[in-house]
């Protein structure tokens, strides 16, 4: 048991993972939840920090949305690095010690939140937060190791969506300290999350695991770079977590400049929206599995290019509780285009598997190698989606004083992603070999190898 790593580790396996796998790896997924869940709370810290920011701190809307399009930025740019981190240093080893380094960025902002402090000082210690966006990519590849294929999508959906839910837990802590000690007291927030970092590192010490089968593979991440799945599902995820994390930041934001909303109105809306996204996440994974990570990705981002229209018309006509439906209704979708988008990835490689020929355990090792490859790659191209978020809403602000211009920008992004599904998965998809003997036995016809990813 010393420093908890297991040598062997064979979900697909039926007797193996009834046996003991299916319970260490449920184990292994519920800390590493707690662990992103809390990576989540602290890399979105500042959508509710600024909402503490009132104008005796001197920054106006515009340098808010670039100190929370900061902290987007390097939580995205982190997340490759986190990738590998997995697999050099043990899944296990690597939660404790991106739990402890939680601690940075929120001593840092305990110590620096009070007026007076500098804008440089505020933007370092937003950059510092990006930290916890990194914990999601080596909590994905980590856990995408411990499960198998045809529970990858049920898994990916959990794990991220229990971590996605940090982001409105922390803002109903922020709503919480507003509403009770008034907008003068972020520091309270601050205090709240230290001893839970050291909660979730202390969890990942005494039940998770490490994985000795997992092993960094210079060659498959080569390989997933060159693939052009990888940088076709990194656009359309940005289309979901892009929009996930980038509203998440940016909500209470525009609640506050645009429809003049004060921080304690701001915070008790703010929460809703991250949390349906959160929750509803799981969900799509699930209805990939079932049904085809592809069909219900296209479907979701024709529907947020709907729901986008809505809130470009509430913009325009100042209604806020259009607006409201509208933005909400955007959540709720990216959530769900998050579960299906992150089940294509390991569907797709093993739909190349099986059009190289491969079969069985040789088409599932492919897929696990190519899959781990490329999720921390392409989670972290669709995290820099919030940074663009961010960005156009601050362009929009400073040369329209609202946001109707950036949603106008998001709903012609989404349409674009309705056509890349569509195009590359689903009105061509590729052909899967059938032996021959099976295809003269039963006539069957060549299997769709995209369709269901």
């Amino acid at each position: 048991m010393a420093g908890r790593w297991i040598e062997q580790w064979d979900p697909e396996d039926e007797t193996f993972w009834r046996a003991t796998g299916e319970k260490i790896a449920r184990r292994n997924l519920a800390f590493s939840v707690l662990s992103e869940h809390i990576g989540f709370s602290i890399w979105t810290l500042w959508s509710v920090m600024v909402l503490f920011m009132g104008p005796q701190y001197g920054i106006d809307p515009a340098g808010k949305f670039f100190l929370i399009a900061t902290a987007t930025l390097v939580g995205a740019v982190i997340r490759v690095p986190y990738t590998f981190a997995v697999a050099r240093f043990g899944g296990r080893n690597w939660t404790i010690f991106s739990a402890l380094m939680l601690l940075l960025p929120t001593g840092a902002a305990y110590a620096v939140m009070e007026p007076g402090t500098s804008y440089t000082t505020f933007l370092a210690v937003a950059a510092l937060t990006g930290v916890g966006g990194g914990n999601f990519a080596s909590s994905m590849t980590n856990i995408n190791a411990f499960f198998p294929l045809r529970k990858k999508g049920w898994a990916l959906g959990l794990n991220a969506g229990g971590g996605n839910i940090g982001v409105p837990v922390v803002q109903l802590v922020g709503l919480l300290v507003i509403g009770t000690a008034g907008a003068t007291h972020p520091r309270v927030v601050l205090g709240v999350y230290i001893p839970l970092i050291v909660l979730a590192a202390v969890c990942a010490a005494l039940w998770m695991d490490n994985l000795a089968p997992v092993k960094n593979d210079t060659g498959a991440a080569k390989e997933a770079v060159r693939d052009a799945h990888t940088w076709i599902m990194a656009f359309l995820y940005i289309g979901t977590f892009g929009s996930f994390i980038g509203y998440s930041f940016a909500f209470g934001l525009v609640l506050q400049t645009q429809f003049g909303r004060t921080p304690l109105q701001a915070a008790s809306l703010t929460f809703i929206g991250p949390l349906l996204g959160s929750l509803i996440r799981p969900v799509g994974g699930l209805l990939a599995d079932r049904f085809g990570g592809a069909r219900i990705t296209l479907w979701n981002f024709v529907a947020m290019a709907a729901a986008t229209g809505v809130v470009v018309a509430a913009s325009i006509q100042e209604s806020l509780t259009v607006f409201l439906i509208g933005f909400i209704a955007l959540f709720v979708l990216t959530g769900l285009g998050n579960g299906s988008t992150y089940k294509m990835i390991p569907g797709i490689f093993n739909a190349k598997a099986q059009a190289k020929g491969m079969t069985g355990e040789a088409a599932d090792a492919y897929s696990r190698r190519l899959s781990g490859a490329s999720m921390g790659l392409i989670g972290a191209v669709g995290a820099l989606g919030g940074l663009g978020i961010n960005l156009a809403f601050r362009q929009s602000f400073l040369t329209a004083g609202t946001g109707t211009s950036a949603f106008i920008a998001f709903l012609a992004f989404y349409a674009a992603c309705s056509v890349v599904t569509w195009a590359v998965y689903l009105r061509r998809p590729a052909v899967t070999p059938v032996p021959a003997e099976e295809a003269e036995a039963a006539e069957t016809k060549p299997q769709l190898g995209y369709a269901r990813v």
